[in-house]
């Protein structure tokens, strides 16, 4: 398979799997140079290359989380600027705060979002309502607030919690009334042995 750079390139990809028949042609007592070379193939390309890619996997993973917390740290140092450290004509400022900021957004990723908070109930908040339908306007969404079934199912849960509270509450009076039957039943055994004793102590 060495004769040829192609079959010798497939060779090197089975000695990657595990397999060494390519050299199966020479004895590894005659030529103990073979064996040394594929210790140090399996040593350097599949232990040093997989570690080596495992570290650079964890080096990415945490570049993100140090943007993330760079990110908040920022958010948390320019919220404290802006209530503390400025004059009050600065916060009026309309180039520093404006009432509308714009920005752009991908059409499919905001029409997958909006579509799950519809899926989940929590499209319908009542805030925003002209820029929502300007928004399942342009995205060419329907959506009919008035028949959203996460709502329905909500209502209904929410009929049937009360239902439940009405049947406790109901329990708890019963019980209550249980509790008050139990007690006038012992004063009247105590009213009972007394009048008994009187009468004992009457006839004696």
């Amino acid at each position: 398979m060495f004769i040829d750079i192609r079959t010798s390139l497939f060779a090197i990809y089975l000695f990657l799997a595990g397999d060494s028949s390519a050299l199966s042609n020479w004895s590894y007592a005659d030529n103990p140079s073979i064996a040394i070379l594929i210790v140090l193939f399996s040593l350097l390309v599949v232990v040093y290359l997989m570690n080596l890619l495992i570290g650079l996997l964890n080096n990415a993973i945490e570049e993100d989380n140090n943007r993330v917390s760079y990110l908040i740290q920022k958010a948390e140092i320019l919220a404290e600027i802006e209530l503390f450290y400025l004059l009050p004509h600065q916060r009026r400022w309309q180039e520093w705060f404006p009432e509308v900021i714009h920005y752009y957004a991908d059409a499919d990723k905001t029409r997958i979002e909006i579509e799950r908070l519809i899926k989940e109930g929590e499209w319908d908040n009542r805030e925003f309502i002209k820029m929502q339908e300007k928004l399942l306007e342009e995205l060419q969404i329907k959506h009919n607030p008035n028949d959203n079934k996460v709502i329905l199912e909500k209502l209904l849960a929410l009929e049937k919690l009360e239902k439940i509270d009405e049947k406790l509450e109901k329990l708890d009076k019963l019980e209550k009334l249980e509790k008050s039957y139990c007690e006038n039943l012992d004063k009247l055994k105590k009213l009972d042995e007394i009048e008994k004793l009187l009468k004992e102590m009457q006839a004696k």
